[in-house]
């Protein structure tokens, strides 16, 4: 039983997940970002606007 243990801690380490983002890098995500501005799914507050696109379009790009 002890082997259990030590087998289920091997496979907890094997199979973490990295640091960072899991997004994948978008031209225009990066440009948003690069800018100091940030994407949202939905419609930017009303202290920001809209400065274009996030994931290809689908996401707003909202400037502060």
């Amino acid at each position: 039983m002890k082997i259990l243990y030590l087998l289920l801690s091997v496979f907890l380490l094997l199979f973490q997940a990295t640091s960072g983002s899991a997004d994948p890098i978008f031209p225009d995500t990066v440009e948003c970002r690069r800018q100091g501005n940030f994407c949202l799914r939905t419609a930017c507050p009303t202290s920001t606007v809209a400065a274009g696109t996030c994931h290809l379009g689908t996401l707003n790009c909202c400037a502060k």
